[in-house]
């Protein structure tokens, strides 16, 4: 699971950073809420964790941003301010959980678990379809014009981004993220070499992956070559 969590106290930070080692979690972890809002509208993330009051903009600004740009990545606020209406606040801004400092680890990873699963629950289709082209997320096959064929791993999770969001611009670095994780160490060479791959399969097809100069990549059906 890959969690963003926007905190500018250390002794927090410190913590959080330990935590996500011990439960096997990759985690970026933001001090800034400006910074914080541009890695929450990323697509990087599993789920969201947000301090409330932040240098910049507060969190609740950040999850309203969110919301705003139809962003529907889970959001866990976790915060000192603690009374019934700020909670009413926090989960009326948009927040799915709302968890008050100081906190349990176990209770923290545990909500954050919980989150991933209903929000992969609620978001997630099996099959993906565009045009003449199907894939079965779980099996990892690919059906194109009748013909069935495997994907490998890591064509497969970049395949499964493009299709869940056809017409979506996403940027190299986005792509990084998501498909190798944050931490990787692979070049926007690997990116371009899956993407021919993709491309490959889809011959013949009204499915293209266009290269958006300068930005990155979008999948969509497009009847001119």
């Amino acid at each position: 699971m890959r969690i963003l969590f926007v905190e500018d106290e250390k002794k927090i930070t410190d913590a959080l950073s330990e935590l996500c080692d011990v439960y096997g979690h990759e985690c970026n972890i933001i001090e800034d809420g400006e910074e914080g809002l541009m890695h929450a509208l990323s697509d990087a993330y599993d789920v969201v964790v947000l301090d409330i009051m932040l240098p910049g903009i507060s969190g609740l600004d950040i999850v309203k941003k969110m919301r705003q740009n139809k962003k529907n990545t889970a959001v866990l606020i976790l915060t000192a301010k603690s009374t019934i209406d700020d909670r009413v606040t926090g989960l009326k801004s948009g927040a799915d959980d709302y968890l008050t400092k100081p906190f349990s680890a176990k209770e923290l990873f545990a909500r954050i678990e919980a989150l991933h699963r209903r929000s992969y629950s609620d978001y997630q289709d099996q099959v993906l379809s565009l045009g003449e082209i199907s894939y079965d997320t779980v099996s990892t096959l690919l059906t194109v014009a009748g013909k069935v064929q495997q994907l490998p791993a890591k064509e497969s999770k970049l395949l499964e981004l493009l299709l869940r969001h056809p017409g979506q611009v996403f940027t190299r670095e986005q792509i990084l993220d998501k498909v190798w994780g944050i931490d990787s160490y692979i070049t926007e060479n690997n990116i371009e070499i899956h993407i021919h791959n993709l491309r490959k399969r889809f011959a013949n097809t009204s499915i293209k992956i266009r290269t958006v100069r300068g930005v990155g990549y979008v999948l969509r059906a497009d009847t001119v070559d």
